[in-house]
């Protein structure tokens, strides 16, 4: 041993400190890690046992397990232990508190399953702590078989269980995942625990270690409890099979009545739309009817407008020719007499003044002629757009079905207009004749303007006058013809919005046809589907009954080979089977077959045993089990 060596100034002992200080805390780290490492692994190795000694004594028994079964208790309290691990403590005015129930909470948020068990332990009365409303918690999910379901949404959850446990924590590590995979193990015993009467708050949580220590049993009764527990297996995997089984039929059920309601929803949408149909057909048929005669009459009716047309344009062209003729007769006259008003300027000098009215007056006749007849251009323009509008009418009123003996009135109306106006147009052509026979007369009597200036000028703004009330009163005529094509325009825009609905409702109908057919389609297949699998399920009911006599068989086999226990007379003290009380009246009789103690009335069957020649008493259970047997192994 050497000794060691101090240092020489006081930096160096501060540096050395601190390094030995370091040390030691990089040591003691590395010492509670190796710690919780075999803490993790210790209850890890614990859980394995206990699970393994639950599953072996509880499949050796054959029954369900009570409260008071010691592997199962010993196995609540090793899990209780795993989930106190790593636990963070929670601060709280009476000091430090540490609870699993906590993280179990969590399960009601992450799966909704787990709400029914949440709340039943909160309406416990009898439990005052969180360790107690914990260890109810593990209780109703073991009976529920759905503890390590609810474990693994934990797990696959890890930064919400970060909030109560350390990060070196059993449920933090893998060991957690683990202890997971064997608690699915423990889905094939049944539990039936009975939370009221028991005192969960104050019970002491330690591992008994000499259940693990026992003497193994001999090879034969291992061997035997070998197949008890492959016959067990089967039986519960057949058993959730017909569970899982039995949810299916039940949400096909519920599709085949929801099928049914939108089918009877359908059909009777269906029988409505029919009878539309059939409506909306016959209407139709009528309306053709009443197009086909109006489209006879209409044509009819342009066909004579046609020719009436043709001899008014005919006439007009005569008229205007005429009309022409006149014009230049009329400006060669009016040139003549310019020049003898040229010559006898120097000699009336007096009538200058009344020459020169007069010439405006002929300028004024002129422009009313070239007005009149552009008029009538207009008005001839007009009768061509009225029947391009007849025509159009005519083609809109194939389309029509509602609006038709309307339009017979417009139409009607229309054609009294349309005669009206050619009666007008010849009454102006009258007029213009007249106008030019006026206006002959005026020419002759030009060759007496001296004598006649006077009266003249009178009675042509007479007739400037009558010309211009006429005039004004075929505008207010062509007006009134204008509003009255708006307004059949508008009535053709309707008829064209109710032959487009009446167009997209037929559309409809056939989309609804197909959907139909779509989900009678439907219907079909899964109603094939149905059959199948009512066919599967009577096939598997079938299995089920023959597997569970093969089960009773080999439990009264196992019975006979193990031999019955003789329950002695003080151990009972209620009958087994109707658990009623004992007393002088109601006497205790064995079952010779099974050994239990029964009362008169549950025991009053005998018969015929293999150890026994004559027949014996026998309960009512074991009574009609050997029936059973008797009745499947007779030929």
């Amino acid at each position: 041993m050497h000794a060691r060596q101090l240092p020489s100034s006081p930096k160096m002992a501060s540096i050395s400190m601190a390094t030995f200080t370091g040390d030691y805390d990089v040591r003691s780290c590395s010492a509670v890690k190796c710690h919780t490492m075999e803490e993790r692994s210790n209850l890890m190795n614990m859980m394995k046992l206990s699970i393994k000694v639950l599953i072996q004594s509880a499949l050796s028994l054959g029954r369900t397990l009570d409260s008071d079964f010691p592997p199962l208790q010993q196995f609540f309290v090793v899990m209780e232990h795993c989930l106190k691990h790593g636990l963070k403590a929670k601060k709280s005015f009476i000091g430090q508190n540490k609870s699993f129930f906590g993280p179990l909470e969590l399960v009601e948020k992450l799966c909704p399953e787990a709400s029914d068990i949440a709340t039943s332990v909160k309406n416990l009365p009898e439990l005052k702590t969180a360790v107690g409303r914990g260890r109810a918690w593990l209780y109703l999910a073991l009976m529920q078989k759905k503890l390590a379901d609810y474990l693994k949404v934990l797990l696959d959850h890890k930064p919400l269980l970060s909030e109560f446990y350390e990060p070196d924590a059993l449920m933090m590590e893998e060991e957690g995942a683990v202890i997971v995979g064997l608690l699915v193990g423990l889905n094939v015993l049944d539990a039936n625990l009975c939370l009221k009467g028991e005192d969960l708050d104050s019970q002491v949580g330690v591992i008994d270690f000499s259940l693990y220590l026992k003497d193994i049993q001999n090879s034969d009764d291992s061997k035997q409890d070998a197949g008890i527990t492959a016959v067990l297996d089967q039986k519960h995997y057949v058993e959730e099979l017909n569970r899982h089984l039995s949810c299916t039929v039940g949400d096909l059920q519920s599709k085949i009545d929801c099928l049914e309601k939108t089918n009877s929803k359908l059909q009777e949408e269906l029988a409505a739309a029919t009878d539309r149909i059939g409506s909306l057909q016959k209407e139709q048929q009528q309306l053709k009817h009443q197009n086909e005669l109006i489209r006879e009459r209409s044509e009819k009716s342009v066909e004579v407008t046609i020719q009436d047309t043709k001899i008014e344009l005919d006439t007009y062209k005569q008229s205007r020719q005429g009309l022409d003729e006149m014009y230049s007769d009329v400006w060669k006259q009016l040139k003549e007499e310019k020049k003898i008003r040229m010559e006898l300027e120097k000699e009336l000098e007096l009538q200058i003044g009344m020459k020169t009215e007069m010439e405006i007056a002929m300028k004024l006749l002129e422009k009313d002629t070239h007005e009149k007849q552009d008029t009538l251009v207009a008005l001839r323009q007009q009768l061509e757009e009225v029947k391009a509008i007849n025509l159009q009418m005519f083609h809109k009123s194939q389309n029509s079905e509602s609006s038709l003996q309307q339009k017979k009135e417009t139409i009607s109306s229309f054609e009294g207009k349309t005669n009206q106006m050619m009666s007008t147009m010849k009454q102006m052509e009258e007029r213009l004749q007249h106008a030019e026979q006026a206006r002959q007369v005026a020419e002759e009597k030009n060759i007496k303007m001296k004598q006649e200036f006077g009266g003249r000028i009178e009675t042509l703004q007479q007739q400037l006058s009558q010309l211009d009330n006429q005039c004004s009163i075929l505008e207010k005529e062509l007006k009134s013809e204008k509003e009255q094509r708006q307004t059949l325009q508008r009535e053709l825009h309707q008829e064209k919005d109710t032959t487009s609905l009446l167009k997209t409702e037929l559309q409809q109908m056939e989309g609804l046809k197909k959907e139909l057919r779509k989900l009678q389609d439907e219907k079909q297949q899964l109603e094939k589907v149905c059959e199948e699998q009512e066919q599967a399920l009577q096939e598997m009911g079938q299995h089920l009954s023959q597997s569970k006599l093969k089960m009773e068989d080999i439990k009264e086999v196992n019975k006979a080979l193990k031999g019955h226990t003789w329950l002695k007379d003080d151990e009972a003290t209620h009958c087994k089977q109707c658990e009623k009380e004992f007393s002088i009246s109601r006497r205790k009789h064995h079952c010779r077959n099974c050994g239990d103690i029964f009362c008169n009335t549950c025991s009053s069957n005998e018969l015929a045993l293999p150890s026994y020649p004559k027949p014996v008493r026998v309960c009512d259970t074991c009574h009609t089990l050997l029936l059973q047997r008797c009745s499947s192994t007779a030929p």
